[in-house]
Formats: C-alpha cells, structure tokens, sequence
C-alpha cells in the first residue's frame, strides 16, 4: 500500500468562479449574502461578503461550507433528524457548535467526486440555497 493519497480539490480559480456565480444569482435577486467555498480539509479557498451583507452571515457561510464538506451533504439534511428527541439532536452543539442544519450549504463535487463545499448565508434559507447551486453550476460542478 502507498504512504501517500492523492486528492482532488477544489482550486483557487474554481472558488472565485463559484463565488462569482453565487453572486451574479444574488444581485439578480436583489440580496446581498456572503458566500465560501472550502477545501476537503474544511479550509477556506475563497470568501467573499457582499455591500450590506447581514453581520453573522460570514461567519454562518463558513459552517454551512464546512458542514457540507464534513459531511457530504447538504446542510438542510439533517433538519429532521436534529430536531429535540430525534436521533441526531444536539449535532448543532457540537464542534464547537459549527454544525449547520438549515439550508445554504452544499457539497462541492465534480462527476460524483467529493473536492469541496459552498456555504451560503444572508436570505432565506432557501434563497442561499438556490444561490449555491446557481454558483456550482456557474463553473460546472455538480448540482445537487
């Protein structure tokens, strides 16, 4: 067996043409969000905040993009199952209480492939998430 794993993952042009995509959909609906996209480590590749972007919506864009990654899903997956008394409740809390359960954060594949994720925050939940598809089409990642 090898010493080493090679990866793919997402790179720096591909973030700012994600990002670019996030915003086009953004100024289109008239919002103004923040939007990250991360590597498979859940790093930040590229950020980007918006003219009058909500306050917390930097801070909420990078755990929507780190959960996706974490997890391979996207963020509103687990609304069910982390609400009180169900199976994963509490999942919120932990890391630091980086974990996303609401809309706006999405796995970043190419061809089926885990290289990233995209997390969005500043509009209703699902405005964010509309504008992360619209920036993981924008650079032919795959729609989820």
């Amino acid at each position: 067996m090898p010493d080493l794993v090679s990866r793919a993952e997402v790179s720096l042009d591909a973030a700012f043409a994600v990002l670019a995509g996030i915003r086009a959909e953004a100024a289109r609906r008239d919002v103004a969000l923040a939007a990250v996209v991360c590597d498979l480590g859940g790093q930040v590749v590229a950020a980007q905040r918006m003219d009058g972007a909500q306050l917390a919506a930097m801070a909420l864009a990078i755990d929507k993009a780190y959960t996706a990654v974490s997890f391979d899903h996207p963020t509103e997956a687990w609304a069910e199952s982390t609400r009180p008394g169900a199976g994963d409740w509490g999942l919120s809390t932990v890391l630091g209480g980086r974990i996303v359960v609401f809309a706006g954060g999405l796995p970043l594949r190419r061809e089926g492939k885990l290289v990233g994720g995209v997390g969005v925050s500043g509009s209703a939940a699902d405005v964010d998430r509309a504008c992360a598809v619209a920036g993981l089409r924008a650079r032919g990642f795959d729609a989820v």
